[in-house]
């Protein structure tokens, strides 16, 4: 008989720990994101210059690695700056701050891409029709570009989540207590990794699932009046 032994508690903790994971690291990496976008098509050059060298880095590391650099590499680097600004106690990073910001920033990189794509996707007659009666730049990009970039960043927009969601999967190596973390403590204590390992990949499927069908959702809702050929 299927059993997990005592550990649903704490894998379903886990979970939800994933959950809020995964929330918070889409939060940061759309605010970053059309930050990033805006960036690389503004005719400011440094500006233009750093959102591209932002999105080559982060593309060009692997998410394992920036993981360990953020969280090892920046509390021993936050450690030796310490000191020099008159703060001598040991600072301990948090391992979900150093996990939501990680992932954050990672696919704040993917999602830059998926944002000015779909900004070049909105014809710039009606950007330039908006300045002519009479719009603020502001204006324009709320009442103009904003709902018309959504429907166009959707697709890219939802293959970027569901990888998000499944990379949350890394910080178990930092020492947060996600899903995975916990399915590792309760498959060594009891010597059943397959079940509790099938449990997390089930769990994630779920996720993947319903957030498949929100996406279908919002992309039909965004959709509605469009010619498809």
């Amino acid at each position: 008989m299927f059993s997990l032994q005592g550990y649903g508690p704490s894998i379903l903790q886990g979970t939800l720990l994933t959950i809020e994971l995964c929330l918070v690291s889409l939060a940061i990496s759309m605010v970053l994101g059309i930050i990033t976008a805006l960036a690389k098509l503004s005719r400011v050059r440094a500006a233009n210059l750093i959102a591209q060298a932002y999105t080559t880095i982060i593309r060009g590391i692997p998410d394992l690695v920036l993981m360990l650099l953020i969280f090892y590499g920046g509390q021993v680097f936050i450690n030796q700056v310490g000191p020099m600004l008159g703060y001598d106690a040991y600072i301990d990073i948090n391992p979900f701050m150093a996990g939501v910001s990680t992932i954050g920033f990672i696919f704040g990189a993917y999602m830059a891409e998926t944002f000015r794509g779909a900004i070049l996707a909105v014809p710039g007659g009606q950007l330039e029709a908006g300045y002519a009666y009479g719009m603020t730049r502001f204006k324009v990009f709320i009442r103009i570009l904003m709902p018309q970039m959504v429907r166009h960043a959707i697709p890219g927009f939802g293959n970027n989540w569901l990888v998000l969601m499944k990379t949350t999967a890394l910080v178990s190596i930092i020492g947060l207590k996600d899903m995975v973390r916990m399915a590792g403590l309760a498959a060594g204590a009891t010597r059943m990794p397959f079940t509790f390992y099938l449990v997390v990949a089930f769990n994630y499927l779920i996720l993947t699932s319903v957030s498949i069908l929100i996406l279908n959702r919002l992309n039909k809702r965004y959709s509605v009046g469009i010619i498809k050929n």
